[in-house]
């Protein structure tokens, strides 16, 4: 890891005043208040918080316990602030290389003979569809929304939120259709049960002895329905095969020693 010994450079405009993390040790080498006022202004001026770590010699994951403590809301808060202004300066630097373009070397044979000029266009295109969104949209032409906040950011963000929204409220309108749609089919059936009740209770004895008979007649021939499949399925399975096993069938005649004559 290498870290920036240079001192950190003072800037014109600087941050607004926060309040300095507590710490139970002051040590000369940890995260005093002079670097943490250090740190916020490296953070502004690169947009990176390893960078700004290294520019007041301590390290990024120290920074981000630092940013976890408990007494460190007001240190958030402006770490949150420089981070708006370094993000700033990056854009300033991606439009600086999208205009004037990047210097490669170029090698020949292992050897470096020279350097060129790139130009990114892609990068250029995404500059100016975000800094000039009704000029330069995606689609051709500029959306109601962006028109109306001329703020692209916020735009994207609110569109994002709609994409969500409507996730949500499709998903709970599909939950709500099939909770419905059970309910219904619940209903239905208790409704038939009813009536198949109310049928059956107005009915003459006579009627009633006659269609209790067919209902029985009717599970008695679909139980044995249900055998006489079961039994041509046990016949349609092969049937096990037998090895024949060699035996000696010879006879005690056959066992006994020859003799001379």
């Amino acid at each position: 890891m290498t870290i920036d010994k240079r001192r950190p450079s003072r800037r014109a405009a600087p941050l607004p005043q926060f309040t300095p993390v507590p710490r139970q040790c002051q040590r000369h080498d940890g995260w005093t208040e002079e670097r943490q006022r250090g740190f916020i202004e490296a953070l502004a001026d690169t947009g990176s918080v390893k960078a700004a770590a290294h520019r007041v010699n301590m390290t990024p994951e120290g920074a981000y316990l630092l940013r976890r403590h408990p007494q460190a809301r007001s240190f958030r808060t402006a770490w949150e602030a420089a981070l708006a202004l370094g993000v700033q300066q990056l854009e300033d630097i991606a439009m600086e290389r999208a205009l004037h373009g990047t210097e490669v070397p170029v090698y020949s044979y292992g050897k470096l003979i020279g350097s060129r000029i790139v130009h990114n266009d892609r990068l250029l295109m995404f500059l100016l569809r975000n800094r000039a969104p009704t000029r330069f949209a995606a689609d051709g032409r500029a959306t109601a929304r962006r028109s109306a906040l001329h703020d692209p950011a916020e735009a994207n963000r609110l569109s994002r939120l709609k994409a969500q929204w409507r996730k949500e409220w499709e998903a709970e309108r599909a939950a709500a259709s099939a909770k419905s749609s059970e309910e219904l089919i619940e209903s239905i059936n208790a409704k038939l049960e009813k009536i198949k009740e109310r049928r059956h209770a107005a009915m003459t004895p006579q009627t009633r002895a006659l269609h209790d008979a067919y209902h029985a007649a009717l599970a008695a021939d679909e139980a044995a329905e249900e055998a006489a499949e079961a039994d041509a399925r046990e016949d349609d399975e092969p049937a096990p095969t037998h090895r024949l096993e060699w035996r000696d069938y010879r006879t005690d005649d056959d066992n006994r020693p020859e003799t001379n004559s």
